[in-house]
């Protein structure tokens, strides 16, 4: 059985860890309602220039933008996964990890040969091993920044506009609540949006300046740029709410311990003291 002082070692030891992951609670709950702030001003924009890109190709003419043509199968995907640089986030990067992993095998006749670019070292350090890695971006993923994010969206757009890949998709967290992060693959290219055709938006004879290609090209590149930048800041968002929650699991647990070894102390100091009591009386006893 532990000696008091062993059990004053272990408390010590706890008690610095309670207040480690209730320090880490509260920062990531900080960090969270700032990203939630930053999430609502996207899908504001998001929406508007989702409408000014339908608005736009209603009036192309009849050309296909090259962004929006399907491409024949079986050929090459390539999966950017989203996942965060640092651990102590309970399920959230294995969860998405194992949804990638899934995806390929699943359609790996479909698209053989796939590739994966990852941003977050968590994803990368897995994917090196196991499939190999295109390109890892380097950054801080619980804070995107715009400008970051549109140069990994216009390397996207490139590597699909050279031909090389059918289809490039976008793996990662949906925020849903501080405890629920939901993994998903959504394809990001060629890009899904309603057709030219579609009711209302602009009067037919609209005008360009400059020409209404150039003008569809850069709408439906900012609107790529967009999306991926909002994926960003829904995978931002989830893993400060997984590491909120488990940060406040782990202080939970360790204020049960807290009260366990509290109590195994308290009980080995009464029965240290008992045992001390016993020799004194047997001493005096002996005295007689």
């Amino acid at each position: 059985m532990p000696t008091v002082k062993e059990y004053n070692v272990k408390l010590g030891r706890l008690r610095s860890t309670r207040k480690m992951t209730k320090t880490m609670k509260m920062v990531s709950a900080n960090k969270l309602r700032k990203t939630q702030a930053m999430v609502k001003q996207a899908e504001v924009f998001k929406t508007a220039l989702d409408r000014c890109v339908r608005d736009a190709l209603r009036h192309d003419g009849g050309e296909t933008h090259p962004l929006l043509q399907l491409r024949p199968t079986p050929a090459p995907a390539l999966v950017l996964v989203l996942t965060s640089d640092r651990g102590l986030c309970g399920g959230f990067n294995n969860n998405l990890i194992r949804q990638v992993v899934q995806w390929l095998d699943a359609h790996r006749e479909q698209h053989p040969d796939s590739h994966l670019s990852c941003y977050g070292a968590r994803g990368y350090q897995f994917f090196r091993e196991h499939h190999g890695v295109r390109k890892y971006y380097q950054g801080i993923t619980a804070r995107p920044e715009f400008d970051v994010v549109r140069r990994i969206a216009r390397d996207l757009e490139d590597a699909f506009l050279s031909g090389r890949y059918s289809n490039v998709l976008l793996a990662y967290n949906v925020f849903r609540s501080a405890l629920t992060q939901k993994p998903v693959l959504e394809q990001l290219l060629p890009m899904q949006l309603p057709s030219a055709g579609a009711a209302g938006g602009l009067a037919a004879d609209v005008l360009h300046e400059p020409s209404g290609s150039q003008v569809r090209h850069y709408l439906l590149s900012q609107a790529l740029a967009m999306q991926v930048y909002y994926a960003f800041l829904q995978s931002a968002a989830g893993e400060h709410g997984a590491r909120m929650t488990a940060m406040d699991n782990s202080t939970a647990n360790a204020d049960k311990l807290i009260d366990s070894y509290s109590l195994l102390r308290n009980r080995a100091r009464q029965a240290g003291i008992t045992r001390e009591l016993t020799e004194i009386v047997a001493g005096a006893e002996a005295l007689k």
